[in-house]
Parts: C-alpha cells; sequence; structure tokens
C-alpha cells in the first residue's frame, strides 16, 4: 500500500473519531495560478506559462498522460490503479518497450539483443526498478510516477516522488564533461531552439534500464531530448537516443506527459518493507 492511501486512511480515522481532520502533505490542496473552466476544471489548453525572459516554464507536477487520466473525478496525483484502471499506456503491456513504435523495434546490436532476451526470460528477477533501485530519467519519463518540474533561471531541476531522485539540467549551454564519473541520470545541459528546450546528456552508468522490457542503454549514450510545452496542460518529450555499443543506429520516440495539479509529492521509497522480489523469486 502507497503512502498516499494511508493518508487518506487517516483522515477517515479523523472524521469517525472526531479530531480535524489534517491534509498530510498537502494531497488535496488546491494548486495556485491553474488556468480553469467554468465547471472547475483544469484547463489544459490555456496559454503556457512563461519566464520573465519570454521561454515556456515548465514548473509543475507531471505524470505520463495515460496516469493522468486514470482516476477522473479524483485528485489527478492519484495514480495508483494505474495499470488496473485499462487505460492505454504509451506503449504495449507486453514488454513495456519504448521502440514498440518503431518499424522493426530498438535497433538492438547482437550482443545487446541477447543481453535483452536473458533479461525478459528472467522476468522482474533482474528489473532494476523491481529492486529499488534508481532509474534513469529515460525510463523515468514512462513511469507512473510523479515528476516535479522547477524552473529557475539557468536551472530546470526535476524531482522524481519515486525514491527521492532528483535530476539538474543547467540552461546555459555549458560544455559536457570529457570524463564523467558514470552516473544514474548522466549529466544535462540545454539551450533553447525557439520555444523547445534541447537537452544534451552524456555519462550515463553502463546497463541502465530505460523500459521494462530490459532495453538498455551504456556509458557511450549520447541521449538528446527536445522538451515542448504547447499549452498549459501538457509536454511533448522527443528522446533521441545514440548508444553505438548498444544499438547499430540511433533512434528517436517521443513520449506525452499531462499537468497534475492540486497535490504534493510524498515519500514513496521502494525499499520500505519491499517484499516484490522476495516473491518473483520464488515463481516458477
Amino acid at each position: 500500500m502507497r503512502v498516499r492511501e494511508w493518508v487518506w486512511l487517516g483522515v477517515a480515522a479523523a472524521v469517525v473519531f472526531g479530531a480535524p481532520p489534517v491534509f498530510a502533505q498537502w494531497i488535496n490542496y488546491p494548486s495556485a495560478g491553474v488556468p480553469r473552466t467554468p465547471d472547475g476544471k483544469v484547463n489544459l489548453t490555456a496559454p503556457v506559462p512563461r519566464t520573465r525572459e519570454g521561454k515556456p516554464d515548465f514548473s509543475g507536477i507531471w505524470l505520463t498522460a495515460a496516469g493522468a487520466e486514470c482516476l477522473p473525478g479524483t485528485p489527478s496525483g492519484q495514480a495508483q490503479g494505474f495499470i488496473e484502471c485499462g487505460i492505454e499506456l504509451p506503449f504495449p503491456r507486453e514488454g513495456f518497450s519504448l521502440g514498440s513504435g518503431l518499424p522493426g523495434g530498438l535497433p538492438y546490436r547482437p550482443e545487446a539483443a541477447a543481453a535483452v532476451k536473458k533479461q525478459i526470460a528472467e522476468n522482474s528477477r533482474s528489473d532494476p526498478h523491481a529492486r529499488c533501485l534508481p532509474d534513469t530519467f529515460v525510463r523515468t519519463y514512462s513511469l507512473p510516477h510523479l515528476t516535479k518540474y522547477v524552473q529557475a533561471p539557468g536551472l530546470l531541476v526535476t524531482l522524481n516522488e519515486v525514491n527521492a531522485m532528483y535530476r539538474q539540467i543547467f540552461l546555459d549551454g555549458r560544455p559536457l564533461p570529457e570524463d564523467p564519473t558514470p552516473a544514474w541520470n548522466g549529466y544535462s545541459s540545454a539551450t533553447w531552439d525557439g520555444d523547445t528546450l534541447v537537452i544534451e546528456s552524456i555519462g550515463f552508468r553502463d546497463g541502465l534500464w530505460i523500459d521494462m522490457s530490459g532495453s538498455m542503454i551504456s556509458s557511450a549514450a549520447r541521449v538528446r531530448e527536445r522538451l515542448r510545452r504547447p499549452n498549459y496542460g501538457n509536454l511533448e518529450i522527443e528522446i533521441s537516443v545514440d548508444d553505438p555499443k548498444t544499438y547499430t543506429k540511433p533512434w528517436t520516440v517521443t513520449l506525452k506527459h499531462r499537468i497534475v495539479v492540486d497535490t504534493e509529492l510524498i515519500d514513496e521509497i521502494c525499499l520500505e518493507n519491499e517484499k516484490s522480489v522476495e516473491r518473483m523469486l520464488k515463481t516458477p
């Protein structure tokens, strides 16, 4: 059971026993400055917020668009039941592959294809996410967990609700490090192309999973993202991966995210009473 569910149980108990309800972590607190339609719903097509420099402001809490629609009529931050509610995912459930929409799938090198095949055969037992290890941002984009963007002059920071992960994206176009220490999220520098933020990232650890099917990137990977916020409620993320150690050629996919309002991030630490892998290992 997620922490968010415990909070709602606590609110219910407070009502029953007469104590004043306390909305911990502000999970149902109205967000300020949200454009709304006459019926009170978020106006997703309202103009995009802009910085003092006139650039799109990506600040806000975001979730893969399928997950944001999972529980209509409830605070949109409650993304439990992402799979159970039958919402169409940004890629098929069978394998959760980022390359499912590409002709022929991801262009693996033979040795990488063999590694992916082995990992699929092992099911979730080798999945770093199931073992509570950090996720790289490429995978985070397609997971049903909230991500908060905080944009300031010269810097865009993303805060992931799951396992309290963070990422720094420098907006000054600084040169990427020549010999970086391998990292889960690499090192990211960005420049503007009109209203599109173009992010270049390198310096990844070897063998990072980027989806549930075991697709990977290596230390040789260079990832380019093109972030667009066409209106208030939507975010478009084009991801291009050039990793000659893993793939025979570069490839590109596009994911869509939806704004999440009237809620906040709360602790979602995978290792707290984690039992999944223990049970998976007992499965024949």
